[in-house]
């Protein structure tokens, strides 16, 4: 079907008038292709069909700018004629404003893109609506893991076109929760937008914990060997179903060995512990393989954050078992062992070792003072441990 000017007008028409009363998502697409059906009654047109078509004129710029005014204002009736109709279509004149704002609110996209027209802006004010009103009823919990979307030169209008919806949302925040929700909520209204796949609700919390791809796919192996193992050890015992007879031959495909032959059992057996030693090297493989992710997190956190590090290295099961001794006898057995004098039994090589240290000058009496122990305290970082060996954890 060819489109004539006077159709594109009507097209118009129909469009703008479907978007003066109907301003909520794509639910203007029926009014319209209602309305021009009223216009070009002759014309069969689907309602994609015709939301299409309205998309290439506004794109394709093929009336200026003063005859898209000049169709708009022929499609809406004026602010008497409103006032007039009463309360026929009170509606109409309240959302009027909306539809104007939004035709008027700049679009900055790249010349390369294609334009935003304003239903294109209708529809993202109400996906933005929506999200904010979604993120503002659902927990911090239970919020989606926003993804890393690219920057490419559609996504960066898609968030130039919201910016300016964001101010009246922002102004009219009440508080720094609120803010945050609508912010979250403008993320996800552009990763719904462009098509980006959002996590289900309370998934975030969930990834930290999930198993490697490594580790899943030697687990993965594990489990069929053992089921492979069951299936010959049932064979071997004499079962002979169909099920498990295509196991066994696909078990031995590729090889010289038949079911028939004399030594089957031998070979049987043969199979299974050649499966079991596999079994044994896949789970010596994943105790390696998680020594060494346990050790390089645990060297990483000691680089960052040694008092977390330390947290994490504590047994429950032994540090915080049983009651601790009381204060009394603690500093009675350490006073027993460093106030009391003892005598020592010297041996003659003390004699020895004091007659060469007879020329040295002694140094003088070291006075240790609380204030001395607080600078020292104040100068070490945290969880410094004391003493000269101060290398708690292998950090190479």
């Amino acid at each position: 079907m060819r489109w004539t000017k006077s159709m594109n007008e009507n097209a118009l028409r129909a469009y703008y008038r479907a978007k003066g009363e109907e301003t909520a998502g794509i639910a203007y697409r029926a009014r319209m292709h209602c309305f021009f059906a009223e216009l070009e009654p002759s014309i069969p047109v689907t309602e994609q069909n015709l939301a299409d078509r309205v998309r290439y004129i506004m794109r394709s710029k093929i009336f200026d700018d003063a005859e898209l005014e000049r169709l708009r204002r022929e499609a809406i009736p004026s602010s008497n004629e409103s006032a007039m109709a009463g309360d026929a279509a009170p509606h109409t004149t309240d959302q009027l404003p909306r539809v104007e704002a939004a035709m008027d609110l700049p679009v900055v996209v790249d010349s390369d893109d294609d334009e935003m027209v304003s239903h294109e802006l209708e529809q993202m004010r109400s996906i933005l609506e929506e999200a904010i009103l979604e993120t503002r009823s659902t927990p911090l919990e239970n919020r989606p893991r926003l993804p890393r979307i690219p920057l490419s030169k559609r996504n960066r209008a898609v968030v130039r076109a919201l910016n300016p919806m964001l101010v009246t949302y922002l102004e009219a925040s009440r508080d720094l929760c609120e803010t945050d929700s609508i912010l979250f909520g403008a993320a996800v209204a552009v990763c719904r937008i462009i098509g980006a796949k959002l996590p289900m609700a309370g998934r975030a919390t969930t990834q930290s914990s999930a198993i490697p791809a490594w580790r899943k796919r030697i687990e993965d192996r594990i489990a069929k060997a053992r089921a492979l193992i069951g299936r010959l050890t049932s064979f071997r015992s004499g079962n002979n179903r169909p099920r498990i007879m295509r196991t066994v031959r696909m078990a031995f495909a590729g090889t010289n060995i038949s079911l028939s032959q004399p030594d089957i059992t031998q070979k049987l057996t043969e199979r299974i512990d050649d499966l079991k030693q596999k079994i044994a090297a896949w789970g010596k493989r994943i105790r390696r393989f998680s020594e060494g992710s346990r050790r390089f997190n645990q060297n990483r956190l000691f680089q960052s954050d040694q008092k977390r590090l330390y947290k994490l290295l504590e047994r429950p099961k032994v540090c915080g078992a049983g009651q601790g001794p009381e204060q009394a006898d603690t500093v009675a057995f350490w006073r027993g062992l460093w106030s009391e004098p003892v005598n020592h039994s010297e041996g003659p090589w003390m004699e020895v070792v004091a007659s060469q240290g007879a020329s040295i000058t002694p140094m003088d009496t070291v006075t240790i003072t609380p204030e001395d122990v607080a600078e020292a305290v104040r100068r070490a970082p945290n969880w410094k441990c004391p003493g000269l060996d101060t290398g708690c954890i292998n950090t190479g």
